[in-house]
């Protein structure tokens, strides 16, 4: 089981979002995405931007997408 949820990752993301405006993300797939090619990244070699005692990238990829260390953006 994903912890955080996915619905926890979505308000993370979206908490910037004006009301009226709309939301980053409004699916699940933004999210794997997002979070799978920063694990790709970090598989690559980049440093994982939070101290954690995970060790598996994709791990790592959510808990910065959790507190806020990577952004997902309309691009994205």
């Amino acid at each position: 089981m994903l912890h955080p949820s996915y619905t926890d990752l979505m308000k993370v993301v979206n908490n910037e979002v004006e009301p009226g405006e709309a939301p980053v993300v409004n699916s699940r797939y933004s999210i794997v995405m997002a979070t799978s090619r920063r694990a790709r990244q970090i598989i690559a070699g980049e440093e994982p931007l939070v101290n954690t005692k995970q060790i598996k990238p994709l791990s790592i990829a959510i808990e910065e997408l959790n507190e806020g260390k990577i952004k997902i953006t309309h691009e994205d």
